[in-house]
């Protein structure tokens, strides 16, 4: 039987959108994925991606994320 390990669980606050990470190792072995699972009402999206498909991606929406004017307020609150 394949494994799934919870990593992450987020609830979108504008839209309601609940996200989960999971790891997923399978039964049979070889590389561990990052299962992306979205639930949007009744409708879900499941996707597993590779390590370096999940770097790229989280990069991606860092980089956007540090140029928001929210992330900058929040990041000098911080500071």
């Amino acid at each position: 039987m394949n494994t799934l390990t919870p990593l992450a669980k987020l609830t979108i606050p504008i839209g309601g959108q609940e996200i989960e990470l999971q790891q997923l190792d399978y039964e049979a072995g070889g590389m561990s994925m990052l299962r992306t699972r979205i639930r949007e009402k009744s409708r879900f999206t499941v996707f597993d991606i590779d390590a370096q498909s999940a770097q790229l991606w989280g990069e991606a929406l860092l980089r956007w994320a540090q140029t928001q004017p929210e992330a900058k307020s929040n990041d000098e609150v911080s500071s």
